[in-house]
């Protein structure tokens, strides 16, 4: 029964934010400072960091689960949101690469980072906020229709007959066709398989790690010609929220736990390029000696842009036509700097030597016993492969056969940009994207038949097992040891941040357990089990309409930290009076 109710509440989201534009007209941008132009939307909607994904005429050919063509709805039936600039139909946060029938569609970074949310009958468009995407979903729906396509004859001769726009093709043209899908759906369907949970991620969250890693050393560090390692990828079950990006390029170090330094140009690129990597092209292979050549498709200059744009993007301001008590704000500030800012939340600027006298805001890492999953993944160790032995003296330690993933995903990032910077170099061509159809030499790769095991990957509602107790993991984890990216992680441990545009950015906590700020003012034990995900918001709570018509997110409590969905801890503010925290919530709205 209860399967059967998340259906409906999914069913019903789906019906309702498939039509959010049409039915609450063109949407509302929110200020987010004079620099943050219509011109740098634009380009933050569509701008290329070297993602490739998919030939957009097999994206085009593709149907959906129901029938219709894959790109019918702009994909807004995930939650993505339409972009009317874009001539494709896809949506913002998806460009395309190369020309004519060898365009390639790739993602950008607005896919996850743009919030969209619902107001008294109106939407309100906030650039750089968390997005409320199904991208499980869509990975899964992408795959299965890949798998739908090739699974007879005749359903890849229909297939075929549209991507080539003939309805009588030539033989060895369906034929070489052919071996390019096949080649493709080898490689993704082996990442979704290996990637995706039997419980999806849901709304408003992503495995990043998981997907980084696994792209790294799952389909990129084997042997030719597929070049995959399918028994280093793990399945990813640590999902965090998006998190917002007005700020990020401001912040000492970022990611969730804070292991990846950030704060000037050199570590922000690296920060771009390691989230690149999750779907771009990556080839490396040992050139001679001791080197290696760390081929890719990461586009360096629409990297630069990207952070440039990030510069320009100031958090979101309270829209003027939402009320908000002034004098009782003012009374929330006294609270917020009382009970939030000293030590967590200050923005508290710094200057050191890494950042090369870049002024940055440094907030602390620690526990605050929240959930603890994530700690899992950057335990993972993997086979290197072709990596083994790769490294960069002071910024990267050398590889050895079986190593932590998160080392390898270093390793990648610090050589994908030397390739870039030292030798100009980085595209090795697209090839149908995801890697596929491509060899170091940059031709085609012979094709091998299709293992009949490859059926499409169908995501299953079934609760996850109980994960009470944390499996073996290491209780600390030290980072490039010996190198300039020194850093050991302690489970648990996860970065606070300066909170500017916080409103904007629920639901909370890293995992997206708590449905409002107004909820985590409540002590963690009396926080809501479940509660309801989709545009609506609660400016009163200051975050999600938990009854809104949407599919629910089941959290667990301090009873299981390992869960991946514990909407335990962050217990700060949680005894206040309700006055006070009526005040300290109308100051976070002005932050």
């Amino acid at each position: 029964m209860r399967r059967v109710a998340f259906l409906i509440r999914f069913a019903l989201f789906v019906a309702a934010s498939s039509g959010i534009e049409a039915a609450l007209g063109d949407p509302i941008y929110v200020d987010q400072g004079r620099d943050w132009t219509t011109a740098e939307r634009t380009d933050f909607y569509i701008r290329d960091q070297g993602s490739r994904l998919i030939n957009l005429a097999w994206l085009q050919a593709l149907k959906a689960r129901d029938g219709q063509p894959f790109l019918s709805d702009s994909m807004s039936r995930y939650g993505f949101l339409p972009n009317p600039g874009n001539t494709t139909n896809l949506p913002v946060g998806f460009h395309t690469t190369g020309s004519g029938d060898a365009q390639i569609v790739g993602v950008t970074c607005s896919a996850c980072h743009t919030r969209q949310l619902e107001v008294d009958g109106k939407a309100y468009r906030i650039d750089g906020g968390p997005a409320f995407i199904d991208f499980q979903a869509f990975l899964s729906d992408l795959d299965k229709a890949v798998g739908d396509a090739t699974a007879s004859k005749a359903a890849f001769d229909a297939f075929a007959a549209a991507v080539l726009r003939s309805a009588t093709p030539a033989a060895a043209d369906v034929d070489k066709l052919r071996q390019r899908v096949d080649a493709w759906y080898r490689r993704f369907h082996t990442f979704v398989a290996g990637t995706l949970p039997a419980v999806g991620w849901g709304l408003g969250r992503l495995d990043a790690i998981g997907i980084i890693f696994n792209r790294i050393s799952g389909t990129d560090v084997g042997p030719p010609p597929d070049f995959l390692i399918p028994e280093n990828m793990k399945i990813g079950d640590a999902p965090v929220r998006y998190p917002f990006l007005w700020n990020s390029p401001m912040q000492s170090q970022t990611d969730w736990a804070g292991f990846v330094l950030n704060g000037n140009r050199v570590f922000a690129l690296a920060r771009n390029t390691g989230q690149a990597l999750a779907f771009g092209n990556f080839e490396p292979r040992r050139s001679f000696g001791p080197f290696f050549n760390y081929a890719n498709s990461i586009n360096f200059d629409g990297l630069k842009r990207l952070e440039e744009l990030l510069l320009k993007m100031g958090p979101p301001k309270w829209p003027s036509d939402w009320p908000i008590d002034s004098k009782l704000a003012q009374d929330g500030q006294k609270i917020f700097e009382r009970q939030c800012s000293k030590g967590c939340h200050e923005k508290k600027e710094v200057r050191a030597l890494r950042d090369l006298f870049v002024t940055t805001w440094v907030t602390p890492i620690q526990n605050v016993g929240t959930d603890t999953r994530q700690y899992d993944e950057l335990g993972w160790r993997v086979k290197t492969g072709a990596l083994k032995g790769a490294g960069i003296p002071l910024i990267a330690r050398h590889l050895d056969e079986e190593d932590y993933a998160v080392h390898m995903m270093f390793s990648a990032v610090a050589g994908a940009i030397l390739e870039n910077k030292l030798f100009l170099r980085s595209d090795i061509g697209s090839g149908d994207g995801f890697g596929s159809s491509v060899t170091p030499n940059g031709q085609t790769a012979p094709s091998t038949p299709r293992p009949p095991s490859l059926a499409p990957v169908q995501a299953s509602t079934a609760p996850p097992p109980s994960s009470a107790e944390p499996p073996d993991q290491p209780e600390s984890l030290t980072i490039e040891p010996g190198t300039l990216l020194e850093r050991t992680l302690n489970r648990g441990e996860y970065e606070a941040r300066v909170l500017e545009g916080i409103w904007a950015a629920a639901p909370y906590l890293h995992n997206g357990s708590v449905p409002t700020l107004a909820e985590l003012l409540v002590p963690p034990a009396k926080r809501k089990a479940y509660f309801n995900l989709g545009a609506k918001y609660d400016i009163k709570n200051v975050g999600l309409d938990v009854d809104q018509n949407g599919p629910a997110r089941d959290v667990t409590d301090c009873n299981d930290l390992n869960s991946g969905n514990s909407r335990c801890g962050h217990d700060y503010g949680t005894r206040l009076t309700i006055d006070e925290k009526k005040a300290l919530l109308e100051y976070l709205k002005t932050l």
